[in-house]
């Protein structure tokens, strides 16, 4: 036992716990078991309405018997939701679950090029969709050939399935079984989809249940579209421990912590660019006026970690993974010695985690290199690639492509693999740029790239979103780079700023780079060149 690990005995008895394995290891069984513990308890909260456990059983039960015995659903045949954040999306996606289905979450913002590619690649049979999509569907359809047998449904009123049984088809449904076609973020060209199983999604409910210590009396809240992970682990969640959703049409960073206070949340989770937009918001005396117990976050800012506790009066912490694995590391709610840090946490015990160098060598404590993991969860595999999925899944490892230290047995990213400047012999990690230009106080967002020069090769240009009310300016980027230079080496600062409204961003809400970079190309704003004595 470490130090640290004595001097926080409960967090054995957690670590304990999340080396278990789910007691239910299918999602439809999950909400079988709720609904009979406590039909009455409350499932889900959207704008519409309230659900309770009961309820979405009986709804989803009937809906899985009509997707098999009227609309032909087979065992691993996919089906596609494309909706927005209303109850239809999870009752959909737990009726083709207990159909025998696969879902294939289709992001409801897609124009046509987006859902030609998700339609064919899946080989979706059927999609479920709302009004507001329904011309769009249409228009692929029509418009492609091979996708013209591609039949679009919707999701029906309770009432409307009442001549069905309310006990959903009996199926060899096991942990094994596919669930999902979950399609990644595609920062570069289109996106591949993970095959995700039943004990994929139990686990990853178990896990972040356990890890943030919540039972059936806390309510949680998410913000993000529901064909994203997010709101679905957080289902999985739910489904857990027998505790309601709270599910918000959109992310809305001066909204989102009135939403907190109104429905009583006590536990959220936010991502990317959230926390920072959250913490610019303007102070109130209502910020601490809420019930929140633990806010769970991917990448937190460092710098911002001990205020944005102290202003909303909860822990948060780390959690790190990708859609191919799930979850890997956490930083537990008694690891107070993480906040500020910058660390992500400690593998989850069913996790192995190591930091390589090119030959696939471990590097020593202090040491980057590529992070890979290994465990449970994790993805069957890339979606009808086999290439793609050799190149990640290599010796049961998974290679993420994110670059990290060892330390003191946790672990902190310094930055990614493909997303490095290289100017003239110094290779330049995008993320440390980012992280030093995002402490400005008039800075919401950055994203730094390389752009062409003929001395070094390349050089650092850094695209800002600056807070309202902040005048775009040759002096603004000067001052923001001056502030920024007792924190650089001199070859680390941008040569180039240039000033963005917003940013094309990824469903786990990274910065897309080569969308940020064609939009520029497209349309360029002003670009202010800033340039330093050439050394």
């Amino acid at each position: 036992m470490t130090r640290v690990e004595s001097v926080h005995p409960e967090r054995e008895i957690t670590l304990a716990r999340l080396a278990m394995d789910p007691p239910v290891d299918t999602l439809v069984d999950l909400l079988a078991d709720q609904a009979a513990r406590s039909p009455e308890r409350e499932f889900l909260r959207f704008t519409a309405g309230t659900w309770t456990f009961g309820e979405i059983d009986d709804w989803t039960s009937r809906l899985a018997r009509r997707l098999v015995a009227e609309d032909g659903v087979r065992p691993g045949d996919r089906v596609a939701i494309m909706l927005p954040n209303v109850v239809e999306w999870p009752v959909a996606w737990l009726s083709i679950l207990g159909a025998g289905g696969v879902t294939v979450p289709v992001n409801s913002s897609y124009q046509r090029a987006d859902l030609e590619f998700v339609l064919r690649d899946s080989g979706a049979r059927l999609i479920f969709t709302d009004d507001e999509h329904r011309a769009l569907v249409e228009e692929v359809r029509t418009g492609a050939e091979d996708l013209a047998d591609v039949r679009i449904i919707d999701v029906p009123a309770v009432g409307e399935l009442a001549h069905l049984p309310a006990a959903r088809p009996v199926l060899d449904i096991t942990g094994e079984t596919l669930a999902n076609l979950q399609y990644t973020s595609g920062t570069t060209g289109f996106p591949k989809a993970c095959m995700l199983t039943h004990d994929y999604w139990t686990r990853l409910g178990w896990v972040c249940s356990n890890a943030a210590d919540l039972g059936p009396d806390d309510v949680a809240l998410t913000s993000q579209p529901f064909s994203y992970m997010d709101p679905q682990w957080n289902t999985a969640l739910c489904l857990t421990i027998g505790a309601p959703l709270v599910v918000l049409p959109r992310f809305s960073a001066s909204g989102f912590m009135a939403d907190v206070r109104r429905h009583r949340a006590t536990f959220c989770y936010v991502l990317g660019s959230m926390p920072t937009l959250l913490y610019k918001q303007a102070p109130t005396p209502q910020d601490r006026d809420n019930d929140l117990r633990i806010v769970l976050c991917s990448a937190v800012p460092a710098a911002l970690h001990a205020e944005l506790e102290q202003r909303w009066g909860a822990p948060w912490r780390e959690i790190f993974g990708m859609t191919e694995s799930g979850v890997d590391l956490v930083s537990l709610p008694e690891s107070t010695e993480d906040v500020g840090s910058g660390r992500l946490g400690r593998p989850v015990p069913t996790k192995q985690v190591r930091v390589i160098d090119p030959h696939g060598r471990e590097v020593g404590e202090g040491e980057s290199g590529e992070l890979v993991t290994s465990g449970k969860p994790m993805m069957l595999g890339y979606w009808n690639r086999p290439e793609d999925t050799a190149q990640v899944l290599r010796d049961g490892w998974l290679h993420t492509g994110d670059v990290a230290v060892r330390e003191e047995g946790s672990y902190r990213l310094v930055g990614r693999l493909k997303d490095m400047v290289r100017r003239g012999g110094e290779n330049i990690a995008s993320a440390e740029v980012e992280r030093v230009l995002e402490r400005d106080d008039s800075v919401v967002a950055t994203a730094v790239v390389g752009v062409p020069d003929e001395l070094f090769g390349e050089e650092v240009k850094a695209f800002v979103q600056l807070a309202p009310g902040v005048a775009e300016s040759r002096e603004t980027a000067q001052r923001i780079l001056d502030d920024a230079r007792n924190q650089l080496a001199r070859f680390k600062l941008p040569r180039y700023v240039e000033f963005v409204a917003d940013f094309p961003r990824t469903p786990s809400e990274r910065v897309s780079k080569p969308a940020l970079k064609a939009r520029a190309a497209e349309n360029p704003g002003t670009t202010y060149d800033l340039q330093p004595p050439r050394d």
